[in-house]
């Protein structure tokens, strides 16, 4: 990382350059993204979650922490295994990522260029361990990031996809509010929900909103179906 320690980041948030915030521009399905945080108060799973999107065939991706897979490795392994469902990277212990040490949500984030290859291959190497693929898309902890770590992500070979539509504001939300949040997606899409808060309004409002979604006409892809990695990139 020594290449990337004198620089100073010019950009700092959940939009800066570099990062996806939605799929390409004509992609008809939306993708739905759910984070598991871990960390108190967010080492579980919502199963009710995970067997809503079971029971209607609905792809997703989910993005995990490394001290979630710490605390969940036989989940993490049956959510890898399922045809329907896409791992993806949160970072090691859900830290914003930052070379300057930048906080978000009053959480601090990394402190330079060598805390953010650590908070990326920490969690990149974990998952690996436990599911024996290696992850092509990461979001940090709390979705903040400058535009230098940004680079440094995708220097190593992760695209960062971020979200133009939150669907449960951190799991604090009832269930007929997530349903409202969801039922006004569209095509190309990308929501941002979490999978770690069984006690939230998440499920429920996820289950709610996919009859109407796919009523509408919506479908649903993991982001590998409709989001060039990095690896792709042009």
């Amino acid at each position: 990382m020594t290449e990337f320690g004198s620089r100073q980041p010019s950009a700092w948030g959940i939009d800066v350059p570099g990062v996806a915030m939605s799929l390409p521009a004509g992609t008809n399905p939306i993708a739905l993204t759910f984070d598991c945080c871990g960390g108190p108060g967010g080492d579980s799973l919502d199963e009710a979650l995970v067997s809503a999107l079971r029971d209607t065939g609905t792809a997703a991706t989910f993005f995990l922490a490394g001290r979630w897979v710490q605390a969940n490795p036989a989940f993490t392994e049956q959510l890898a295994a399922d045809p329907l469902f896409e791992i993806a990277n949160h970072g090691t212990v859900h830290q914003p990522l930052s070379v300057s040490g930048a906080s978000a949500y009053g959480i601090a984030g990394t402190s330079d260029a060598g805390a953010v290859y650590d908070e990326i291959m920490g969690a990149q190497e974990l998952i690996e361990e436990f599911t024996g693929t290696r992850p092509a898309y990461f979001r940090s902890g709390t979705a903040h990031l400058d535009d230098v770590a940004a680079e440094i992500t995708r220097s190593l070979g992760l695209l960062v996809v971020n979200f133009n539509r939150n669907g449960d504001d951190g799991g604090t939300l009832d269930a007929a509010a997530v349903t409202d949040r969801l039922v006004g997606m569209e095509a190309g899409d990308i929501l941002l929900a979490h999978s770690n808060r069984p006690s939230s309004g998440t499920a429920a409002g996820v289950a709610a909103a996919l009859p109407i979604l796919r009523e509408r006409g919506m479908s649903f892809a993991r982001l590998s179906e409709v989001l060039p990695a990095e690896s792709e990139q042009d």
